[in-house]
């Protein structure tokens, strides 16, 4: 059980008191019929066959309240759409899947990227992008809820707790994100937000001098948690990033679009896990290693936005200055592993700092040698101006797929 605590600029949400299930689904059923709901899952097709989504989707069998669940399928064959079809036909809400991979919606993202307007890279910033246009498309809900399909301790309160703040007509967020303990099989989990990008905005604040970005950026409790919630209107001009910085691009973006009093951060779950990535430390291309890169690259491009000029000596003093705040993190958390009885690698820990410390210098140069690169995918109301009907080719695609091969 947390606290009441308040820490930043953003409104957290605690979980105080472990309300029932029963209770905040019997609220939200009440809610869906002023503000219909919606849940998008951006999935691969090989997720099918693992052991989170199947358990996942038997919890969300059991939820009353949503209208529609969105489901971008990457990777998959025409025979593995069929298998997808078939997988979640059970779920008793609308369900409708987008086949990424399939020649009508691959029509489309040809017409988008003649217009240059398509997502530049395969993965789950476009994936989630084509969900959220269909979402507008479909006119069906007002709010819209989304987590991974990877999570191996999935229970339907995560998803109650996640989409309470902007089902509520008596709240006033536009968007809420979820956090949670990153505690499993006893280790402590969660290395990128720990020992990257909390460090990474202590040492920012020092180089750069304080600001409302780093500020708004330092209140959230799991800045990278890929659970987040928001109101329809949202989607039409929220810029998503297309490769690892999809988490702080969103919130970067949300800062942008919106007041801090109208941005919030809930926890959803006692306890999270969910599949983990290697680090990578001999292939900045891969894991952990590459999301650090592009998540630090994201902060640096926001920052420039606002007017910090960067330069070399910039990242070499921001190097060095991450690199002892990162290394006191690791004391800190041992002590906290420690207290709790938990296990921490003091080796794995400081190699990663290591591995962060050098790719910072790696994301300060990329940024410094493409300072025309424009990582994000185009909002939709910018898309709808150019090809003022594609949100309904995107809507009747999707329909043509799904009435065409479950016939």
């Amino acid at each position: 059980m947390s606290d009441f605590y308040q820490n930043g600029v953003i409104t957290t949400l605690h979980n105080l008191s472990n309300r029932s299930l029963e209770s905040l689904e019997t609220e939200l059923l009440a809610f869906s019929r002023v503000r219909p709901m919606s849940l998008v899952l951006p999935s691969l097709f090989s997720e099918l066959e693992g052991v989170a989504l199947p358990d996942i989707v038997d919890h969300l069998c059991q939820v009353p309240y949503l209208n529609e669940i969105v489901i971008g399928l990457d990777r998959a064959t025409e025979d593995e759409y069929r298998i997808a079809l078939k997988f979640f036909e059970r779920l008793p809400q609308s369900v409708k899947i987008l086949w990424n991979d399939g020649p009508r919606l691959q029509a489309l993202d040809k017409l988008l990227q003649d217009q240059g307007l398509a997502p530049r890279e395969l993965g789950k910033g476009r994936n989630v992008w084509y969900c959220l246009g269909y979402v507008l498309s479909s006119n069906q809900v007002q709010s819209v809820a989304l987590h991974d399909c990877d999570i191996l301790t999935y229970d339907r309160e995560l998803l109650a707790r996640l989409i309470y703040p902007v089902a509520n007509p008596g709240f006033n967020y536009e968007f809420c994100k979820g956090y949670y303990s990153r505690v499993s099989e006893g280790r402590i989990n969660g290395r990128v937000s720990r020992l990257l990008v909390t460090p990474l905005i202590r040492a920012l604040k020092k180089v750069v001098g304080p600001s409302d970005y780093l500020e708004y950026i330092d209140s959230f409790r799991y800045p990278l948690a890929g659970e987040f919630s928001m109101r329809r209107d949202v989607i039409n001009d929220i810029r998503i990033p297309s490769d690892w910085g999809l988490e702080i691009g969103v919130l970067s973006e949300m800062k942008r679009n919106y007041a801090t009093n109208r941005i919030c951060q809930v926890d959803i779950a006692e306890c999270y896990d969910h599949k983990h990535q290697s680090i990578s430390l001999d292939n900045d291309q891969q894991g952990l290693s590459k999301m650090s890169i592009d998540i630090s690259k994201a902060l640096f491009r926001k920052l420039a936005t606002i007017g910090v000029v960067f330069n070399q000596e910039t990242f070499r003093t921001l190097k060095a200055s991450y690199f002892r705040i990162a290394l006191d993190f690791v004391e800190t958390y041992r002590n906290d592993a420690l207290i709790n009885g938990l296990s921490l690698d003091i080796h794995e820990e400081e190699s990663a700092v290591e591995l962060f410390a050098e790719n910072i210098i790696k994301a300060g140069n990329h940024f410094l040698e493409r300072p025309m690169e424009t990582p994000f995918i185009p909002t939709w109301n910018r898309v709808i101006s150019a090809i003022p009907d594609v949100l309904e080719q995107l809507h009747d695609a999707v329909e043509a797929d799904q009435k065409e091969f479950t016939a």
